[in-house]
């Protein structure tokens, strides 16, 4: 992990990524949904929905990608500044744990799908933004 900053200046890529595409992608997640007050379509709960929980997981991997997260959104892990293509690959690979094995998920399902899209997106291994 760099600092954010000296990062920026050097590499200008998140993952495989441009850091502007990433840092878009975040702000078009961030204000077309109300991830952090969330409520289930239809009920007026408060409960998060799927759609509210995964958008939250997809915030927050792109929060932590762009290294503006304190921890990484599914295992904890902790880091200085900008994850790196490793790091962000091993944390889609701890999605995708959450997601084949019930008997040890750790957050919700929805939030690691959410984590799982934005990073596999961030490294590739998908064309499009979740």
């Amino acid at each position: 992990m760099t600092n954010e900053q000296d990062w920026v200046s050097e590499n200008r890529t998140v993952g495989v990524r441009p850091v502007d595409e990433v840092a878009r992608a975040l702000t078009e997640l961030e204000t077309s949904t109300d991830a952090e007050t969330p409520t289930e379509p239809g009920t007026g709960s408060t409960t998060p929905g799927h759609r509210e929980r995964t958008a939250g997981g997809c915030l927050a991997g792109y929060r932590w990608a762009l290294g503006r997260g304190v921890a990484a959104p599914v295992t904890g892990a902790h880091g200085d500044g900008v994850p790196d293509l490793t790091a962000l690959t091993a944390e889609v690979d701890a999605a995708m744990v959450e997601l084949d094995d019930r008997s040890r998920r750790t957050v919700a399902r929805d939030f690691a799908q959410g984590v799982h899209d934005a990073l596999a997106w961030v490294c590739g291994h998908a064309d499009t933004p979740p």
